[in-house]
């Protein structure tokens, strides 16, 4: 989905992949898969895929129940994801690394390219009830981290809305980053558990339907699947939360197809049409 800034991320990241690959008996082959910025870098190692990404050094450790780690205890076994064997962290210079070995995914992801859709990809009835269970099994987990916090809803509703922040959010355990690029066809798999702990109830529909609205009929079944969440009070307060999150990404220059889409969903939700700043003042 995404290529290194510069060459010297580059340069870094695969030092750090083939230390960590040394250092864990792996040997990786095929395609070099890397995430948002360069901040992490995947490979393929037999049945098992080696994941290495980067951290400023004063940020260095796994905080308890937190990430990857985190979710492969607490999130029930039922939840469909890639299985965690081995993790290998390290300091070097400014930087915090950490490897984890997981599973190997053979099925493709939905959108491997893009986070949100262009296309509709035709996924069969079986393929959202297991989403919608594996939702409903996230919700019993004892989420840790609190996902898109209270102080960033309080700025990012106003600037990226148009409209006060809530009074009350309700929390609820969730994945935290339910996108396109995050979920496999059949059979289901979610993917990057960085995010996933206490987020506002209805904000996984919301953010995978805000990203859904290229293609209305997929957006049309994710209301429909999702509706006893997104048709309450707080479900509606976690889908805003998800728009203003994708409406300060816009703010940084991402997402500009999806634009018109957000801010058509955003007041039709609140009835009032949000402003479309220049750049990006909130802070997540």
């Amino acid at each position: 989905m995404n290529s290194p800034p510069t060459d010297d991320v580059q340069t870094l990241m695969e030092a750090a992949h083939n230390r960590a690959a040394k250092a864990l008996g792996l040997t990786c082959r095929g395609p070099l898969a890397w995430g948002f910025q360069g901040v992490t870098l995947g490979r393929r190692a037999g049945n098992q895929w080696l994941r290495v990404s980067r951290s400023a050094k004063r940020n260095a450790g796994r905080k308890r129940g937190e990430g990857i780690v985190g979710a492969s205890l607490l999130v029930p076994d039922g939840v469909p994801r890639p299985r965690l064997y081995e993790v290998h962290d390290w300091t070097d210079g400014k930087w915090a690394f950490e490897a984890e070995v997981l599973d190997y995914v053979r099925q493709p992801v939905v959108s491997p390219d893009r986070a949100d859709l262009d296309r509709d990809p035709a996924l069969p009835d079986e393929w959202w009830t297991g989403l919608r269970q594996a939702l409903d099994l996230i919700s019993q987990a004892e989420g840790v981290k609190t996902t898109v916090r209270d102080g960033w809803i309080e700025r990012a509703f106003p600037q990226f809305l148009g409209i006060p922040a809530p009074a009350k959010v309700e929390r609820v355990t969730g994945h935290g980053d339910l996108h396109w690029g995050n979920l496999t066809t059949m059979p289901l798999t979610l993917l990057d558990w960085e995010r996933w702990g206490l987020v506002p109830f209805g904000y996984d529909a919301g953010l995978l339907h805000a990203n859904s609205l290229l293609v209305p009929d997929v957006a049309d079944r994710i209301r429909l699947e999702f509706a006893a969440v997104l048709d309450t009070p707080a479900g509606r307060v976690g889908e805003l939360t998800a728009l203003a999150e994708m409406l300060q990404a816009v703010a940084r220059g991402w997402y500009p197809d999806l634009a018109p889409g957000l801010l058509a969903r955003a007041e039709s939700l609140t009835g009032v049409r949000p402003p479309v700043p220049l750049h990006s003042e909130v802070s997540a």
